[in-house]
């Protein structure tokens, strides 16, 4: 029996447009559900803030999903994800949150098949351990190789997803990991890296073309949204099947921006006149 809970949408946010990967997956995965996705653009970068600062501004993005109404709450940001899962669960504790952390370790340690992982993200997820915290959790033996890659994020953004530079922006970040010959080296060569920031998948061809041709590269996005659609059945908040769900956006800053790099990400046209833009 559907309730009306079960009706209402589901609330996603990120810093940016980054998160729309994981709403690319979720629509896929759960076409019928309304979703409302709030980019904080006036506060990007996340990954550069302090964690009291980025716990802050989650909370923040939340309460605004939550005013509006919301059955769950994705946190489609790695930093986010990283930083401030328990302030938010906090704040709302009769909100199921799933952020993409945890689903990205569990799709990294059910890949790799030598043990050892890299990790690459934004520096303050490397620097507060949650993905090596998160894998080892559940692989206790795993070796984990965490790396920021903080230039990924502006090339994304900015649309320089292929060719020489974000190859060699690449290179310069992963070589001395995946081929250590050029560098310091590692003793056992990853054979699994997670793609820790929800930008990154965007350079996924110039990060293949510096990894090996075996390496699993792990996209946390549809891990996340096949999390979210287990937790809606667990909690029997599918909503009926009438047709295809719908989703609303909101900014904090330059609806036209957002449009115009989130159509980029999500990978379908996005006007101005859907963007909201809010005040938090």
């Amino acid at each position: 029996m559907t309730t009306q809970k079960a009706k209402l949408p589901i609330g996603m946010f990120d810093s940016g447009v980054g998160g729309m990967t994981v709403l690319k997956a979720l629509r896929q995965r759960t076409p019928c559900e309304d979703v409302i996705y709030l980019g904080d653009t006036a506060r990007l970068p996340y990954g550069t803030k302090s964690p009291q600062t980025i716990s802050r501004y989650a909370v923040q993005c939340a309460a605004e999903l939550v005013r509006r109404g919301i059955k769950l709450l994705v946190v489609a940001c790695n930093t986010a994800s990283a930083v401030a899962l328990a302030s938010l669960r906090e704040a709302y504790p009769d909100i199921p949150v799933i952020g993409v952390v945890g689903p990205g370790a569990r799709a990294a340690c059910n890949a790799t098949q030598n043990g050892t992982i890299a990790v690459i993200a934004t520096e303050s997820t490397i620097a507060g351990g949650a993905y090596q915290h998160a894998i080892h959790t559940i692989a206790p033996e795993t070796r984990i190789i965490g790396h920021p890659c903080p230039l990924f994020v502006s090339l994304a953004e900015e649309g320089w997803v292929d060719g020489d530079i974000p190859e060699a922006v690449a290179a310069r970040y992963l070589s001395p990991i995946f081929n250590p010959a050029s560098g310091t080296g590692n003793p056992v060569v990853p054979d699994t890296l997670v793609l820790g920031c929800t930008h990154f998948p965007l350079l996924a061809p110039a990060i293949r073309n510096v990894v090996n041709s075996s390496t699993v590269i792990v996209d946390s996005a549809a891990t996340t949204a096949d999390t979210v659609h287990a937790e809606l059945v667990r909690l029997n908040l599918q909503r009926p099947k009438n047709g295809c769900g719908t989703t609303e956006y909101l900014t904090t800053d330059d609806a036209a921006r957002f449009a115009r790099t989130g159509t980029r990400f999500l990978g379908t046209p996005i006007t101005e006149r859907e963007v909201e833009l809010v005040d938090l």
